[in-house]
């Protein structure tokens, strides 16, 4: 491969499919790179989200231009452009140059193989030089790079000094998602929801698991009959917790087996890739990735219970990670698997706001007082009095807080968490994660290894949980962050003189973002966070916002980010793409589907009248031989255009993109 600037994008197309109603991402991410001989450096990573306020971005844009130009704009700071690009990879309509990638001869989905990659080359020394079992498990695959359903979904492997071996494993993914549907609460709330209260149900876990497969297309019908079997026998045994309502009590009893269920799952992964590659867990790394790698306690479980020397895993391990495992996996591809060098540098990978001066300006009236000098024993009282926002050069990559764009509070306080979690509008039981200085970690919490990511569960220690009731979970763990100087410094700072002054060495760290919303990208966003929700006090890159007439403040919504080119479609600039696209008028649910249908859509070009015609006999065939199917179309189709329009509002539980009835050849 040459050296020179590569960017590795995760879209949804653009053109005929926003005013159709379809996309088949979200998360929608783009990462920047650079080579330099056998030297490969990640520069960027993106998240849509940030910059426009659309949890889990999935909107796309109207006109290919649109799409450039905002690429270009979040390439600005860094001097570039798309056009400076040596190759893009990633996304259909946007690929140029040399691209390495050729469809890997498996059955084994390529999304999850960028998801194994963003985990399995963190670092190339651990990669080239040692023994690495991976997993990415998440709920489904994208099809725009594949074009097809493969028969496996989700890729295991045994990296042994650089030789990859892929296997076929099971994903709990798509269970979480019949509870996330049924339930109507994302991921992450019922997983908090199954530990924060005491009701259990019985369910006989073993049949379930000798019942079911979770994997490729036939896994989603596993799924749904896995989750009915917990849901029949857990309801009515579950025992009440009288702290919870009777539905809380029942979801939380249900999530406890739905969890079991999953983490024997992983386990059944493990145990076959240990097995198929003849590894010693204790001489190998573990490589996690995919959206289930956010389940901490399971990360804990198999980092425990198998011995691996340690675990990798990107901060970003979902979706919106997976433009750096598209590059990663093309980087090894294109060196013809010989050596190169390469270390995630850490998550602070985003975008970065200096201009705490013009949010002042605009802030005025409500700004209380600003001190341009970081005094740590300032901070520390500001903390002893109650939540602060903490606003940092880049944004974190990933859903989690990591210290860059976090609410920070004090960890002592067993009111701290509840007045975190009114603050940020969530459950009172919901847990709030400690930042802990990573040299004092071990006196604090049981068998606890670096975790810069947050993405283990440790059990705090006995004697140590009276000290910090806000971070305990009822079952007494805590999701940890570990923190070292080096990873950063001004936050390390803080965090020091906390421990001096209190003898605690963390502090509650939560997402500075209110509900429904991503985390914040600007400090106009933070200050007007603070305003709306009563913080107090803010500080930007160390210098201290106090604030004052909260009441006064005439906002009532987050501040708006950058959704017109998303939201304010031209009519005529829709018409004229569709009329391009469908130049011989393919009714609107005939252009629906044959777009959802990727085997359908490489098969004929509807510009052609030839083409056309063939799409039309299909679908005709289609509906004729499933009558329903016309109304299902419609009905998602409005679902996607609500979620498409959804910008900073309400939070968006149902993420699916519909699998409809498709030819077995796309199968």
């Amino acid at each position: 491969m040459e050296d020179g600037w590569y960017l590795a994008t995760y879209l949804n197309p653009a053109g005929v499919h926003r005013p159709l109603d379809v996309y088949f991402r979200h998360d929608n991410n783009i990462s920047l790179w650079e080579k330099r001989g056998r030297y490969v450096t990640l520069l960027r990573h993106w998240e849509y989200e940030r910059t426009t306020g659309q949890k889990m971005h999935r909107t796309p844009f109207v006109a290919h231009r649109d799409q450039v130009a905002f690429i270009d704009r979040l390439l600005a700071p860094t001097g570039l452009r798309l056009a400076d690009m040596t190759a893009v990879w990633g996304t259909p309509d946007l690929a140029a140059g040399a691209h390495p990638w050729v469809e890997p001869d498996t059955d084994l989905a390529f999304h999850s193989i960028a998801h194994l990659y963003s985990a399995i080359l963190l670092d190339s020394d651990v990669f080239f030089d040692g023994t690495v079992v991976g997993m990415a498990v998440d709920a489904g695959p994208d099809r725009l790079l594949d074009r097809r359903f493969k028969p496996h979904w989700y890729a295991g492997c045994v990296v042994r000094r650089g030789r990859v071996e892929l296997h076929p494993v099971e994903s709990p993914g798509p269970l979480y998602c019949e509870a996330r549907d049924h339930f109507g609460l994302r991921e992450g709330t019922l997983m908090a929801l199954a530990t924060a209260t005491g009701a259990t149900g019985r369910c006989d876990r073993e049949a379930v698991l000798e019942k079911c497969r979770f994997d490729g297309f036939d896994g989603m019908a596993q799924a749904a009959l896995a989750f009915r079997e917990i849901l029949a026998q857990v309801t009515g045994t579950a025992d009440a917790d009288p702290r919870f309502t009777e539905r809380e009590n029942l979801i939380s009893a249900v999530m406890k087996e739905v969890q079991a269920i999953s983490v024997a799952i992983m386990e059944r992964n493990t145990e076959r890739l240990l097995d198929v590659g003849g590894v010693d867990p204790a001489a190998a790394h573990l490589a996690l990735a995919g959206g289930y790698a956010l389940n901490c306690p399971t990360n804990s479980h198999l980092m425990d219970r198998y011995g691996f020397r340690g675990l990798l895993a990107p901060p970003c391990v979902g979706d919106s990670g997976q433009s750096i495992g598209i590059a990663l996996e093309a980087f090894h591809r294109g060196s013809g698997g010989e050596r190169f060098h390469f270390r995630f540098p850490g998550p602070y990978l985003g975008s970065e706001d200096g201009d705490l001066a013009g949010a002042l300006a605009r802030h005025a009236r409500f700004v209380e007082s600003v001190t341009d000098d970081f005094d740590p024993a300032a901070a520390v009282a500001d903390l002893r009095e109650g939540p602060v926002a903490w606003f940092a050069g880049r944004a974190e990559s990933g859903p989690r807080a990591l210290g860059n764009r976090s609410i920070l509070a004090d960890p002592t306080s067993s009111v701290a968490k509840d007045v975190l979690n009114q603050v940020k509008r969530r459950e009172w039981w919901r847990p709030v994660a400690p930042v802990v200085l990573a040299e004092h970690a071990d006196a604090w919490f049981e068998g606890v290894r670096p975790s810069p990511h947050m993405l283990e569960t440790f059990a705090v220690r006995a004697d140590r949980r009276a000290r910090v009731p806000a971070v305990a979970h009822l079952d007494g763990t805590a999701r940890v962050q570990t923190l070292t100087r080096a990873q950063n410094p001004l936050l390390h700072r803080l965090i020091t003189a906390f421990h001096a002054a209190t003898g605690v060495p963390m502090l509650c760290n939560t997402s500075l973002n209110d509900k429904g919303e991503p985390i914040v990208d600007t400090i106009e966003q933070a200050m007007n966070f603070c305003l709306r929700r009563g913080v107090r006090v803010a500080y930007f890159d160390g210098r201290r916002v106090a604030f004052r007439d909260f009441a006064d403040y005439p906002e009532r919504n987050p501040a708006e980010r950058v959704r017109a080119p998303f939201t304010d479609v031209d009519p005529w600039e829709a018409l004229r793409v569709r009329a391009e696209a469908n130049p011989h008028g393919l009714p609107g649910t005939h252009l629906y589907l044959y777009l959802r249908d990727l085997e359908l859509h490489d098969r004929h070009d509807i510009r052609t009248a030839e083409g056309a015609a063939a799409v039309r006999a299909a679908i005709d065939r289609r509906l004729r031989a499933d009558p329903d199917l016309w109304v299902e179309v419609e009905r998602d189709r409005e679902e996607t255009a609500r979620q498409f329009e959804n910008f900073g509002g309400a939070e968006v539980v149902n993420g699916r993109v519909p699998v409809y009835r498709v030819s077995e050849s796309s199968r």
